[in-house]
């Protein structure tokens, strides 16, 4: 190591260090966490308690054994109200925390559910694991792929429970549907396709908001963590983050994170791509097409598993209301598996040249099913890794597909319509992708396609085993970011 490198990682080493605390630093080993009995009660802490957080109370107080101890969020005005659910559901009082690195330094404490904005998943999980304590992370794990494998890292070295929100893992139908696939009885599997075209909140335009000055209470320099400082504004809180690429990942790595993991994990094998391909757009209904967000709201990705293509369509002008022309879209949320011999859609095989399905065969499932949650807590009492539904390593390749798809996008230029498609590919389930996104557009918007452009992102190259694109240091810089003191995921976990 040069000294100018060694200086600059012994900086950011003391940086971290500081940021985390003085607790959770000598807490940083295996040995910190509390060991369980098979009677013990697991004490836990749900970060990030405003939507998606309240459904994690709600399943972890529900469970015996189980106490929900600390609520933990920037925004203390959710304390009182959430503390009165959790007294009225656990019959106990929980400890309320603004700033997590408190509440990691608490001995009390055995594990963390993360149900904060995306661009904190990463730092709470690892500075978690660092503290001794297990974790149950919402999708996705990572705002990029550097920290996925961060977390891998921190996982095993402190040799931590860490549990996916992916919950399809705990779905019988659909790990037998992976077995029949793996199995070889269609054929070899030649498409593996998803849909996340869903309606709901910002999906369609979020309109623009006024900077102005957070409200009381809510610390915004503690919800930015990561994320560089940027005025506050109401688009970001407590939703809409998903549309900026500082907190989100747009609706790939939102509901779209669900189905690329089925998709995935229906590829036997599959990791990483060898290479990765996106176009789309933002388009919504005003006038000029334009709103405050930034992430795609239409989106087809295409990823080279070596014989087998992923193939990844957003649609978010859809169900949800009409557009200018007073019609709408149907959305979908969905995977679809294309064989040899065939076709399984919808839990029905159909042989190619058929327009009847006929009913897949049952088979033995050896892993695990059922509730994700449920399935957390007993590895966190068994210490059985192998056992957990949704480990962390899966999270990890998942999550990367998405913002692999996102880096190609946002690395991509304007394109008359019409123009590049062959580039994306010309296989027919991707053919069929790109004509749902031109009529989305025409259909819901009104559109004349001749006179707009999309954006197509550079297909680009992709070392599965380096975890590094090939060739292009403009696209590498994207697998990670530039971190905010002392909020920085570490290289060193």
């Amino acid at each position: 190591m040069s000294r100018q490198t060694r200086r600059a990682f012994l900086k950011k080493t003391a940086a971290v260090t500081a940021g985390i605390g003085v607790g959770l630093t000598i807490a940083g080993t295996k040995a910190s966490g509390r060991v369980l009995g098979a009677n013990d009660t697991i004490r836990l802490g749900v970060a990030g308690i405003n939507g998606r957080g309240q459904s994690h109370i709600g399943e972890f107080t529900g469970m015996d054994g189980v106490q929900v101890t600390h609520l933990i969020d920037p925004d203390s005005r959710l304390f009182a109200p959430i503390t009165k659910s959790v007294q009225k559901r656990g019959k106990n009082t929980p400890k309320c925390f603004q700033d997590i690195r408190k509440a990691l330094d608490d001995k009390d404490l055995d594990a963390v559910s993360v149900a904060t904005c995306n661009h904190w998943h990463s730092l709470v999980t690892i500075w978690s694991c660092l503290a001794g304590k297990d974790v149950y992370v919402e999708k996705p794990c990572s705002h990029n792929p550097f920290e996925g494998r961060k977390c891998v890292e921190a996982a095993r070295k402190h040799q931590r429970i860490v549990q996916h929100g992916t919950q399809s893992r705990g779905d019988k139908e659909w790990a037998q549907i992976v077995e029949i696939i793996k199995s070889g009885k269609y054929g070899k599997l030649l498409v593996s396709k998803a849909y996340a075209s869903k309606s709901g909140p910002g999906r369609w335009s979020i309109g623009y908001k006024p900077a102005k000055q957070p409200p009381e209470g809510f610390d915004f320099n503690i919800w930015l963590g990561p994320a560089p400082m940027q005025p506050y504004h109401e688009n970001l809180v407590h939703y809409n983050w998903h549309w900026f690429w500082d907190t989100g990942n747009g609706e790939i790595g939102n509901q779209g994170v669900h189905q690329m993991d089925i998709a995935r994990w229906g590829i036997p094998g599959a990791t990483l791509p060898k290479s990765v391909i996106s176009m789309g757009g933002r388009w919504v209904e005003t006038p000029d097409y334009k709103d405050q967000a930034q992430t795609p709201n239409l989106q087809l990705s295409v990823m080279d598993f070596g014989g087998t293509l992923l193939v990844f369509e957003v649609r978010g002008l859809v169900d949800e209301k009409k557009g200018p022309t007073g019609k709408s879209s149907k959305g979908r949320v969905d995977n679809e598996f294309y064989l040899e011999e065939g076709a399984i859609i919808r839990n029905k095989f159909y042989p190619k040249g058929k327009k009847e399905g006929e009913s897949l065969p049952q088979v033995d499932v050896a892993r695990p099913t059922g509730n994700v949650f449920a399935n957390f807590i007993e590895c966190v009492r068994s210490r059985k890794q192998e056992n957990l539904m949704a480990d962390i390593l899966e999270a990890h390749y998942s999550a990367a597909l998405c913002h692999l798809a996102n880096i190609s996008y946002r690395l991509g230029k304007p394109t008359p319509f019409g123009q590049g498609y062959e580039i994306v590919g010309d296989n027919p389930q991707v053919r069929e992708s790109i004509k749902a996104i031109e009529d989305n557009l025409q259909v819901v918007l009104g559109m004349d396609l001749s006179k707009q452009t999309y954006t197509l992102g550079p297909k680009l190259d992709f070392n599965a085993q380096a975890e590094q694109f090939v060739g292009d240091a403009e696209a590498n810089k994207l697998l990670t970011r530039p971190y905010r003191e002392p909020f920085v995921v570490p290289e060193q976990v």
